[in-house]
């Protein structure tokens, strides 16, 4: 469907990876950017590993070619900006817009360059708002966005319902090429078997089986819940070295934790997990969630409070990113609802039907297929609409 369609990833961890491969598994050729020596930080989480390879990054990154560079260089970054001139979609989820400037790779200068290049962004909090910028994981999401704070959610049918969508649009492309259209088979089983991603990898490829680990992460510690001395509880996501680096001198703790040789790399805190987080939970006891949140952000350490679903649609940011939608309904008057969260620069997504009333639009429809008012009268009469 998507062959002769060229994606540069320059994506890194889950969200955008997934993307990437999914569109790869379309037929795109995607092309994934990354820095000479170190990669893609999943490359990193595990145990398990796979002849060195991380399950985690085995899951989500197939039907790709891999290309290192150094794009902080002369001739590195030369080679990224003819590689992107080359594209027809190119997958981002650098969150600093700043840098994204300073190397000629932000929206503005490469669409300039390419106006029919497609720029996706996947960011924690998008460009937008006064969250932009600040970096982002999954759980701090979850937490911020309201989800944690009660039961799940139906993900199941949410996500067949995603993929449905975007095997649709994929489809509708397929016919312009071809001028057939063709059947889709969606199953919420196959859509939420999926989504095992890194956690089927590891079993099928390392023969782990993934235990129940609540809200932390069985290849990256710390990544999970945490409570504060004034009993608000709040998230933290250390995904690097280089994090968990900065994460112990925040906390005060350099010496009696940083220094310990049982923590230096990611393996050896998750080896070593069952010592290590009891002594961050009383660390944590000393100062309040606010406290803690405003440290980690001064230090750009990934880390949210765990939002209500109030706070969470009350919050600043979804106010800046007008994540509400309002429209007038004829039988309750205002009908809100939760916004589309993709956002188009060119062709914005549009709000303009409240959930129709039963049978609402009936005569309207059928007088469009050529109905007369009399027989949409005479269909009334005889139960048929």
């Amino acid at each position: 469907m998507l062959n002769a369609t060229r994606l540069v990833e320059l994506t890194e961890a889950l969200a955008g990876p997934y993307c990437a491969m999914l569109l790869g598994d379309f037929g795109a050729d995607v092309i994934k950017v990354e820095r000479p020596g170190v990669g893609d930080q999943s490359r990193t989480w595990g145990p398990p590993f796979v002849s060195g390879e991380s399950a985690y990054y085995l899951a989500t990154n197939r039907n790709k070619r891999s290309i290192t560079l150094n794009y902080d260089s002369p001739c590195g970054e030369e080679a990224l900006q003819k590689l992107l001139s080359t594209a027809d979609v190119f997958i981002n989820n650098q969150p600093s817009m700043a840098s994204l400037k300073k190397r000629g790779i932000d929206p503005g200068s490469l669409c300039a360059k390419n106006p029919r290049l497609i720029y996706c962004s996947i960011t924690g909090y998008g460009f937008t708002g006064p969250k932009a910028g600040k970096p982002g994981y999954d759980i701090l999401a979850q937490a911020e966005a309201g989800v944690m704070s009660f039961n799940p959610i139906a993900i199941a049918d949410m996500t067949c319902g995603m993929y449905a969508a975007m095997g649709i649009l994929a489809a509708l492309f397929a016919r312009e090429k071809t001028g057939c259209g063709q059947f889709i088979d969606m199953a919420l089983f196959d859509s939420q078997l999926t989504w095992l991603a890194n956690a089927g990898s590891s079993y099928l490829n390392a023969g782990a089986s993934p235990q129940r680990w609540g809200n932390a992460h069985p290849n990256i510690v710390p990544y999970e819940v945490f409570r504060a001395c004034d009993d608000r509880y709040f998230v933290v996501g250390v995904g690097t070295d280089a994090l968990w680096k900065k994460f112990v001198v925040v906390m005060g703790v350099q010496d009696e934790i940083g220094n310990d040789d049982r923590y230096k790399t990611n393996a050896d805190r998750i080896k070593n997990r069952e010592t290590l987080l009891p002594l961050l939970r009383d660390t944590f006891q000393r100062e309040t969630a606010a406290s803690w949140l405003e440290k980690f952000a001064a230090a750009e350490i990934p880390a949210a409070p765990i939002h209500t679903v109030s706070e969470a649609v009350d919050d600043v940011q979804t106010r800046a990113r007008r994540l509400i939608v309002q429209l007038e309904h004829p039988a309750i008057g205002t009908a809100k609802s939760i916004a589309n969260p993709i956002r188009f620069s060119s062709t914005p997504v549009s709000y303009r039907l409240p959930p129709p009333l039963l049978g609402e639009h009936t005569a309207e429809i059928l007088r469009s297929l050529g109905y007369s008012d009399d027989d949409v009268r005479a269909m009334a009469v005889a139960s048929a609409t």
